[in-house]
């Protein structure tokens, strides 16, 4: 019998006025409570939100990052977002099994 996965850490750099950024909010909340994300909403304009899109410089706004990895900018793909809820639903015991399907998901677009 497997044990309880840990939460994985989702983080959304968001930007005011922002309907994409409203879009990915929505949805990754929806998901988050079955799929045992942790949704993070750090503002742009914070030293934290400055100092994420220096380092990972997306294109557009939201910034999604996922146990601190890129996983978005821009629209929120509905695609990653399902691939990541069914390889979270697939955790069991082999923390290495989610360690491969988020590189699976971060290498898709």
């Amino acid at each position: 019998m497997g044990t309880e996965p840990t939460p994985v850490a989702v983080v959304v750099v968001t930007a005011p006025a922002c309907h994409l950024c409203d879009d990915a909010l929505h949805r990754l909340r929806a998901v988050a409570e079955p799929a045992k994300l942790t949704l993070r909403v750090v503002e742009l304009e914070s030293d934290e939100g400055r100092a994420l899109v220096a380092r990972h410089r997306p294109p557009m706004s939201p910034l999604v990052l996922v146990d601190g990895e890129l996983f978005s900018s821009g629209r929120l793909p509905q695609r990653k977002v399902e691939a990541l809820v069914r390889a979270r639903a697939a955790v069991t015991t082999d923390g290495d099994l989610w360690a491969t399907a988020v590189g699976q998901v971060s290498s898709h677009g």
